[in-house]
């Protein structure tokens, strides 16, 4: 974190390294931003805290600003009882960790779009993406297609998106999940860098992916479907976009607007 007193909601002239409960916090925050939306009694098992200490945190993180609070969502039938609440971080929160964006990349794209259109600006992301697919493609060559998403999902963790792959709680098939995205705000503006990222994803995992979540436009995680079926050679495999995909840059440019 770039504050870490900030973050932690330690009192004002208090030194962080006097303050234990703001070190705590901090843990609480970081392990949000690398797993994900998560319940008090999921943190408390993380961090090896009792559910008591947890919720005092998570209160205080949330009268910050840190976090918010939000229903778990819940595939397929729910039981009885209210759904368990997951905590999230905020704009606010996601802010006081270290960010690979600032304004000059917003103007810079910006005056992409008002003099070359859009697609422009989606040359030009495919271009941000096409180093880091390069390397990423050097550890995924050889690598069983059951095993090419785990593979991709430490090597964005080793980059800094706090990666996982599971399976998918759905349908068949698996979900890649990136806790962490360094240029959220860019993309706020700008979807098509999500969506030369999507692009990129499918030709390394040679099957077509839908993209069902972003940070960027609110969602607690960046979340890809991954197909079951890693050798599919769709449309969406190799070169082609997924209709998938332009549909959600197509929302996500409503959502800008």
């Amino acid at each position: 974190m770039k504050n870490t007193q900030e973050v932690a909601g330690a009192p004002g002239n208090t030194p962080v390294a006097q303050d234990p409960h703001a070190r705590t916090r901090e843990r609480v925050a970081r392990s949000i931003l690398e797993n994900g939306p998560s319940t008090a009694a999921t943190l408390a098992d993380l961090l090896g805290l009792t559910p008591a200490a947890v919720r005092r945190h998570l209160d205080t993180l949330v009268a910050d600003g840190i976090l918010e609070a939000q229903e778990e969502r819940v595939y397929g039938h729910r039981g009885r009882g209210r759904p368990a609440k997951v905590f999230v971080l905020t704009t606010a929160g996601r802010d006081a960790f270290e960010q690979a964006y600032d304004d000059l990349a917003v103007g810079a794209l910006r005056f992409l779009a008002e003099t070359g259109g859009d697609d422009m600006v989606l040359e030009f992301a495919r271009r941000r993406i096409a180093d880091l697919e390069e390397r990423y493609r050097q550890l995924l060559d050889d690598v069983e297609p059951g095993q090419r998403a785990e593979v991709l999902a430490r090597a964005l963790s080793a980059d800094g998106y706090a990666a996982s792959a599971q399976a998918s709680p759905v349908v068949d098939g698996e979900q890649l999940c990136q806790h962490h995205c360094p240029v959220a705000h860019v993309a706020e503006q700008f979807p098509q860098l999500c969506e030369a990222e999507t692009e990129a994803f499918a030709r390394l995992l040679h099957t077509h992916v839908q993209r069902i979540a972003t940070i960027a436009h609110g969602e607690g995680v960046c979340t890809t479907h991954i197909p079951r079926s890693s050798e599919d050679s769709g449309p969406g495999s190799a070169s082609a976009p997924v209709p998938a995909q332009t549909e959600a840059r197509n929302v996500s440019a409503e959502r800008i607007s």
